[in-house]
């Protein structure tokens, strides 16, 4: 079975006990923190992959890890059941599937807009507004970058979508136009 398909089933039963539990947020959160662990500190990420590190070892890491925090119980036993059959190496991708579930539940569409300055109130609502209308979500969650590479204009993502309304893309576009020549003979 697919690392990805293994997230999804994992991610989809703990979302399940979560809401049965009444502890969506709270496992929520502590699952937005491991993807936060696993991009800031890449030893973690790489341990947990590792399948010469011990099943053990990798519960006592999590352990150490997530009960000085504060987590919730319904994770500390996903965690375990996780370990006891060694999928250990599908947790980050697993926590990643279940932050995408927790937004699709809860209706939540995030979306990615880079430009080349900061964005201001007005535009923020603009861009916010175009990706409500897109997506047909409640609420959304605007990940701002900044690139000024792009020379002007914007890249707005959304899901597998993109609309690239920069200058540097427009340029390419004439660089391929006027590549072609139209006025030679191919005979």
């Amino acid at each position: 079975m697919s690392n990805h398909r293994v997230a999804y089933a994992y991610a989809k039963s703990l979302m399940e006990l979560a809401i049965e539990r009444g502890q969506l947020e709270e496992v929520y959160q502590d699952f937005l923190h491991l993807v936060n662990l696993a991009k800031s500190n890449r030893d973690f990420e790489l341990a947990m992959r590792n399948p010469t590190v011990s099943s053990d070892k990798k519960l006592k890491i999590l352990k150490a890890l997530f009960e000085k925090r504060g987590t919730t119980n319904t994770t500390l036993a996903f965690f375990e059941i996780l370990c006891r059959k060694n999928r250990e190496e599908a947790l980050i991708d697993i926590a990643k599937e279940f932050q995408a579930q927790y937004q699709l539940h809860n209706s939540i569409q995030v979306a990615e807009v880079t430009t080349t300055f900061p964005l201001d109130d007005n535009l923020r609502a603009e861009f916010t507004k175009i990706v409500l209308e897109i997506s047909g979500m409640k609420t959304v969650k605007l990940i701002e970058k900044i690139n000024p590479d792009l020379i002007g204009g914007f890249i707005l993502r959304v899901n597998d979508r993109q609309l690239d309304e920069s200058l540097n893309s427009k340029l390419r576009e004439l660089r391929a136009q006027f590549a072609v020549n139209l006025y030679e003979s191919k005979i």
